[in-house]
């Protein structure tokens, strides 16, 4: 059974396709800067490395780019659309409509788009993904999975907000939480690595998109997302967590419609708000070369995630460990150093030289003498979206 996975981000799309049940990877890649004219295209197989830099303006133009590649005669790994047994789509927001893995119809298709205005990054880019993919690959099982799932053991007393009860009864406004197919996959990895099911875990999700899940027992019980993904940590483009008054100025005092103050706090604030920059690889350049905004960005975003980790080690009463996982996560020494110095109160040591390695594989970059271990887990969301996939059609 060939599974081709597709995980549309805000600005990003990646793609692995597997030959389940035994998880083979047969190609994989990625699409970044989607609606740059610098976009980038990545596709990799056993035997091909392909790299292209090209204007990719939206998230269609991105997958007709991957299907025809996946059908390339020299270098592609399917002789045709049908070759593809199931498509497994990560949907950002499912609301209060999906809690499970759910194969896609056109019920399915409407309340997906029905929730646009939670996952406005989103939902949309995971919709637009899900057309295409059903006009390319028409014979194949569309599946949804849905970020939201893994946040549903969440507790009441963390996802209600304090206004009237039926605000939540009647509008579901509420904390979801988002990225749980990330955190779910790196939280079953470090408890694997503790060697203890009873454990106390902060992952911490950085990419473009940023988020932070406290996670007790191998279960969800608060994330910095909320309704959307826009409150919480400082990301790329959004501004995360702000004073909702800030709303109510920006539309009595400058004049602004909600579409502005959305489109402003959606897509042009964040990192691009402080620094004119929403890659971090060039904020960090540009901070290294003295650009005094740039340095004042990275220290605001890592003082974010430092105060989510306090917020949480009083949540969970202790942190048997902290994972960073995702682009940022995973590949940014910088931010991890920024992030855990000054933490001597939690006992958190750091290993800079560890630290500073580039590895593939799980690896602890804590002192042996830290508290608190230190994690590095590649997320592999792709992998969780092909095994729920593949699970929903078992007999």
């Amino acid at each position: 059974m060939q599974v081709l996975i597709l995980n549309s981000g805000s600005s990003s799309l990646k793609f692995q396709l597997f030959s389940m049940p035994g998880a083979t990877i047969l190609c994989s890649g990625l699409i970044e800067r989607i609606g740059m004219n610098d976009a980038k295209f990545i596709y990799k197989t056993d035997n091909d490395k392909i790299e292209l830099e090209t204007p990719i303006l939206n998230h269609k133009e991105g997958l007709s780019l991957l299907s025809e590649q996946l059908l390339d005669a020299k270098t592609g790994i399917i002789k045709s659309a049908d070759d593809i047994d199931i498509v497994g789509h990560r949907v950002v927001q499912g609301g209060s409509l999906f809690d499970k893995t759910t194969e896609i119809t056109p019920e399915v298709k409407e309340q997906i788009k029905g929730l646009f205005s939670l996952a406005p990054l989103h939902n949309p880019a995971n919709f637009e993904g899900i057309e295409v993919a059903e006009t390319i690959f028409s014979k194949a099982k569309q599946v949804a999975v849905f970020d939201t799932a893994f946040h549903q053991t969440i507790p009441e007393q963390a996802y209600r907000y304090a206004i009237a009860k039926e605000f939540v009864t009647e509008h579901n406004i509420r904390l979801y939480g988002f990225h749980g197919t990330s955190h779910k996959y790196v939280s079953e990895k470090a408890i694997e690595f503790l060697g203890k099911k009873e454990s106390k875990i902060i992952t911490v999700h950085l990419g473009n998109g940023c988020s932070m899940t406290a996670i007790k027992d191998g279960k969800s019980i608060d994330h910095s997302m909320g309704l959307t993904p826009l409150d919480g940590l400082i990301m790329g483009t959004r501004s995360g967590a702000i004073d909702p008054s800030v709303v109510f100025h920006l539309a009595s005092k400058l004049d602004y419609s909600v579409d502005d103050i959305n489109t402003l706090l959606q897509k042009k604030s964040g990192m691009l708000g402080l620094t004119g920059y929403s890659d971090l690889r060039d904020i960090q350049a540009e901070a290294a070369k003295g650009n005094k905004e740039c340095q004042l960005a990275l220290e605001m975003n890592t003082y974010r995630i430092k105060k989510y980790i306090g917020s949480y080690a009083a949540v969970l009463n202790g942190i048997d460990a902290i994972v960073f996982t995702a682009g940022i996560g995973e590949n940014s020494d910088l931010i991890r150093e920024m992030v855990c110095e000054d933490m001597d109160y939690f006992g958190l040591e750091l290993n800079k030289e560890e630290n500073k390695k580039r590895s593939d594989d799980i690896r602890e970059i804590s002192l042996p003498s830290s508290k608190i271990k230190i994690l590095i887990i590649p997320t592999n969301e792709e992998l969780e979206i092909a095994k729920q996939s593949v699970d929903l059609f078992k007999d």
